[in-house]
């Protein structure tokens, strides 16, 4: 079952992972920094784009962003770089 809390989190640890801004990770998914700011609260999701592009910028699954499985690269080796 989807998570706010969880997708905040998941969304954050990647960021953090990274060594990026919240700055930066707006810049990458084409959002301003507030918004990055909130999703990583658990004030707002996003849509389903900017989860796309959270996916391919992080090569991470949607499944483990939304909480559906603990496996953050579930199916994303069959991605190629555009």
């Amino acid at each position: 079952m989807f998570s706010k809390d969880l997708f905040a989190q998941r969304v954050r640890e990647v960021r953090k992972l990274h060594n990026e801004t919240q700055k930066q990770l707006g810049d990458a998914i084409g959002t301003k920094a507030n918004n990055v700011c909130e999703m990583e609260s658990g004030k707002k999701t996003t849509t389903s784009e900017k989860i796309a592009k959270l996916c391919q910028h992080y090569h991470v699954s949607a499944d483990y962003l939304l909480g559906l499985t603990d496996d953050p690269r579930g199916g994303v080796e069959r991605w190629t770089e555009e």
